[in-house]
């Protein structure tokens, strides 16, 4: 990945050294064509081929994270931790919430 990067550096700069030394370029012309051809494209592809690189490190943080937890909630009590899902079932639970009715 960063061959391609290094590589369309390169472009961008001998581009933007053409545009500067050019009998009809200008220094800002060639400034601009290094920002717009060359720093915002590179940082936005650099940014997007990184992004499974940093998933992966937020994974491995949180795993570490949780493996760090474990200890140390076992050591508190021996008591079992709870259930994450406390009804897990598809029955509803009886006399949750008492009908109304309309009075006649």
């Amino acid at each position: 990945m960063y061959l391609v990067v290094i590589a369309w550096m390169y472009v961008v700069v001998m581009m933007s050294v053409a545009e500067a030394t050019s009998t009809n370029g200008t220094i800002v012309g060639a400034i601009v064509t290094f920002l717009l051809y060359g720093l915002g494209p590179i940082a936005l592809v650099v940014y997007l081929m990184g992004s499974p690189f940093r998933r992966k490190a937020i994974k491995v943080r949180e795993a570490a994270e949780f493996a760090s937890a474990q200890p140390a909630a076992a050591t508190l009590d021996a008591t079992p931790a709870p259930s994450v899902q406390p009804d897990a079932g598809s029955e509803t639970p009886a006399d949750a919430i008492a009908p109304v009715r309309k009075e006649l």
